[in-house]
């Protein structure tokens, strides 16, 4: 299995290409984070199975 990658310093010149080298600089306004969504693996509620 590889190992992870190392992670590394925000660039500090002005042609930084990340978001957050970026908001570092002050040249981009700070990023929303997305939240998970546990409804999706929720189990639907069914009505009773009636078997005639």
């Amino acid at each position: 299995m590889p190992e992870p990658a190392a992670a590394r310093p925000p660039r500090r010149d002005d042609t930084a290409a990340d978001a957050r080298s970026l908001e570092a600089l002050g040249r981009l306004d700070p990023q929303p984070v997305p939240v998970p969504y546990a409804g999706l693996f929720i189990e639907p509620v069914l009505p009773p199975f009636i078997d005639e």
